[in-house]
């Protein structure tokens, strides 16, 4: 069994990756600022640490003793980036920054592998479909632009500082512990919440707009299996692939399936 640091385990997908995780014996290191998250998300047995990712040596205590890190924390609302630009640049870049620095096995320690949260954000509005990894990078927001950047210094941290990392681009995901009444929310948890109450639901257009969703536990593999790959093949390097269906859900076809 391996030991790992789990950014941001107290939120909707630290979460459930914890609790996948501990159940399979796993040691977990939970470091969140609880900004979003709740200590009440973190799974028995967990250690938490209360504290936030901008700070370095933080971080790197966090990191010390671990086997890997899942890096997911982040202020992941677009309007956030708006109104603190510099703020959420501190989280989202330099904080992803900190987590490399401190995986690099400064002073004779070991290299501990990372896998992060990128996202789909780094494609921007580009009409191409489907996306792939192939598909051209051009974020149009704060938070898209320092996911790509976060890509970016990936491949610092593997090609200058030996650190293997994995960047999963999420798309729209969806499941429990999604708060609806949260900035950060998806359009699921919100439509589901406001039917359960009885309420309508606010489609802005036509209704044509499309998602792509993915179910958090599809999620919490795919964040294992990468870590899986490097554990395995040992060489550093870094790489990016998306998580998604592959497939497009309306807005209005939500709403009716829901």
């Amino acid at each position: 069994m391996a030991n790992y640091l789990v950014t941001g385990g107290c939120g909707f997908i630290g979460s459930h990756l914890a609790d996948s995780l501990i159940a399979d014996g796993h040691g977990v290191r939970i470091i969140d600022d609880l900004s979003t998250g709740k200590r009440a998300n973190a799974p028995e047995g967990a250690e938490v640490i209360v504290n936030t990712i901008v700070d370095g040596a933080a971080v790197a205590r966090a990191l010390d003793g671990m086997d890997g890190c899942f890096h997911l924390a982040a202020v992941a609302s677009v309007q956030k980036g708006v109104e603190d630009w510099a703020g959420t640049h501190r989280v989202n870049l330099e904080g992803t920054i900190h987590v490399f620095d401190g995986a690099r096995g400064r002073d004779g320690g070991a290299v501990r592998p990372v896998v992060y949260a990128s996202s789909a954000a780094v494609y921007g509005d580009n009409p191409a479909m489907p996306l792939t990894e192939e598909s051209a990078a051009r974020p149009i927001s704060a938070y898209g632009a320092d996911k790509l950047g976060c890509e970016q210094h990936g491949l610092v941290a593997a090609h200058v500082h030996g650190v293997p990392n994995t960047g999963l681009r999420f798309f729209n995901v969806y499941g429990p512990r999604q708060d609806p009444r949260s900035p950060y929310s998806g359009v699921i948890s919100i439509f589901a919440d406001r039917i359960g109450r009885g309420d309508g639901v606010t489609i802005f257009g036509d209704g044509g707009q499309t998602r792509d969703f993915v179910y958090v536990g599809d999620v919490v593999r795919c964040l294992r299996a990468a870590m899986a790959a490097h554990e395995s093949a040992g060489a550093a390097k870094a790489a990016v692939y998306n998580v998604c269906t592959g497939r497009e859900t309306t807005v209005t076809g939500l709403a009716e399936t829901l």
